[in-house]
């Protein structure tokens, strides 16, 4: 698919224009479940805790409009259909994939290396906390 024109000529810079196509909650989740390997509606569902059918639906639209991710509807009964990552799908987690070592790094108390603590872990993570 082409680029996207949610709001053309209306983006600030490259971060806004990547914020508008994967903003809110859900949609950096669900790509980051279609990067292990197809799933079905249900199997994506379980895999992100918490969302909505009709929330997973809406955005599965969206990031197919988008070219993110490829639905795949089989001719069989009962009917089946699979989600799976486009190639700017695949691009786009690869660009979070640093964010998420930051997120690990800096907001879940561990270093990039799995279960180390690093010299600045020690910041509480909400106003208040000890």
């Amino acid at each position: 698919m082409g680029t996207t024109e949610r709001r053309p000529g209306a983006y600030v810079c490259g971060i806004d224009a990547a914020m508008d196509v994967i903003g809110g909650k859900w949609k950096v989740l669900i790509l980051w479940a279609l990067n292990e390997r197809p799933c079905r509606f249900g199997e994506l569902r379980r895999e992100v805790p918490g969302i909505t059918e009709k929330v997973l639906a809406s955005h599965l639209r969206e990031m197919e409009a988008d070219g993110l991710v490829h639905r795949e509807a089989y001719d069989e009964v009962p009917p089946r259909v699979e989600y799976s990552l486009t190639a700017r799908g695949v691009s786009l987690n690869e660009a979070l994939e640093p964010l998420g070592a930051w997120g690990r790094a800096h907001v879940l108390g561990g270093s990039a290396a799995a279960g180390q603590m690093g010299e600045d872990d020690h910041v509480p993570l909400v106003a208040g906390g000890a």
